[in-house]
């Protein structure tokens, strides 16, 4: 299974933590016990959107986020998933932060 087939519900979005630079602005290489979480993601894929529901109607919240962006994301938000030795990330729309352009 490809983090494409994974399908969000509601308002969840799927992920992909990009990177971090293993070297600092000088040079110094940074062991893996060091490196923080990465903040900065690409989305796979979104949900459509979470369901309000008023006294006699329920709408759909609309997504803000599109598959492709870049983001940053909250430190702590979302769970991590594995699928096939690849490390995902599914947020709520709400933990990220903003669209990187």
């Amino acid at each position: 299974m490809k983090g494409s087939q994974i399908k969000p519900l509601f308002d969840f979005v799927l992920i992909k933590p990009l990177a971090e630079e293993t070297k600092t602005p000088s040079g110094i290489l940074l062991p893996d016990s060091a490196k923080e979480k990465p903040q900065m993601g690409e989305i796979m894929a979104i949900g459509p959107g979470k369901e309000s529901c008023g006294d006699d109607e329920c709408q759909c919240g609309k997504m803000v986020v599109k598959v492709g962006q870049k983001v940053l994301y909250k430190k702590w938000g979302g769970n991590e998933i594995k699928v096939e030795n690849k490390e995902w990330l599914l947020v709520e729309q709400k933990d990220i932060m903003a669209i990187i352009s």
